[in-house]
């Protein structure tokens, strides 16, 4: 799982700055060459090949003309920080370092999940089942990527923590089989939805078919600042894809959207994960 290609923060900066090349109406070729670089240097910066450096970013943006000071800001702010390592990197064996960037830099986190309770919300026990029902059975690996969820929940207590829109389906609450531990996960979901900056619903069974139904689980980053470098994380079969072309997100926003319009409200949603907890203290 250890992560070897591009941090997060270098493809969210390469994304902007192809972005602004194509508003200034320059191919590569006629970007590089205005700049003073090679077509292949650009390019590389462009697909996260090659991290930009604050000077390239700051060239980059003189020759473009047109960015307003505070993106600019932004975008060398960025620069700086694409080395920086965070507290996943020593965890790299075990825990995807971009999910991980992401999720430890946004300012709003909007998750939509059809299977399983997410990491962020999941008891200790209720992780360990999960991990070790995918395969992994050496205990010093399920020990450490426990630790590890444990960790990222963290940041639901930062003086800055993100807002953290939830919308579960209902199968989510009865999976795996009732009992002790999944009673205590319904109460753990109920203590997080009391934080201020957490909202949690769930899609009833009863809501049918509804706009996203059938797409696998969604999740969104929002993060601070002047510029839009907002990204979508899909969950698939072949694992997860991150899609950070603006239309995409805008896309994946609107179906979170359809999505939530289905949901009950927090108080209905409450109550249903409160009834589940019930039945599943008496198993």
């Amino acid at each position: 799982m250890t992560e070897q290609g591009p941090t997060t923060r270098q493809r969210r900066l390469s994304a902007e700055l192809r972005r602004l090349r194509e508003e200034a109406g320059l191919t590569p070729e006629q970007a590089a060459g205005a700049i003073g670089w090679s077509r292949p240097k650009l390019v590389k910066i462009e697909l996260a090949t090659s991290p930009a450096t604050v000077g390239d970013v700051e060239r980059i943006l003189s020759t473009y003309g047109g960015t307003d000071e505070a993106v600019k800001l932004a975008l060398m702010q960025l620069a700086r920080d694409v080395r920086k390592r965070g507290w996943w990197a020593a965890y790299g064996d075990v825990l995807a370092g971009s999910y991980a960037e992401l999720e430890d830099a946004a300012s709003h986190i909007r998750i939509w999940q059809v299977q399983l309770i997410p990491g962020l919300l999941q008891t200790q026990a209720y992780a360990r089942a999960i991990i070790t029902s995918g395969g992994v059975t050496d205990p010093e690996e399920v020990a450490r990527r426990v630790e590890v969820r444990l960790h990222r929940q963290a940041l639901l207590v930062r003086p800055d923590a993100p807002r953290l829109d939830i919308v579960l389906a209902e199968e989510v609450l009865h999976r795996p089989e009732p009992g002790a531990m999944m009673a205590e996960q319904m109460h753990a979901l109920l203590a997080v939805a009391e934080r201020p900056n957490v909202t949690l619903r769930v899609v009833p069974r009863s809501a049918g078919l509804f706009p996203g139904v059938g797409q696998g689980s969604l999740i969104t980053f929002e993060f601070p600042g002047p510029v839009d470098l907002s990204v979508a994380y899909l969950e698939t079969m072949a694992g997860g894809m991150y899609l950070e072309d603006v239309a995409q997100v805008r896309r994946c926003n609107v179906s979170f959207d359809g999505i939530a319009a289905a949901a009950l409200s927090e108080r209905a949603s409450a109550d249903l994960i409160a009834a589940v907890a019930g039945v599943q203290s008496k198993e």
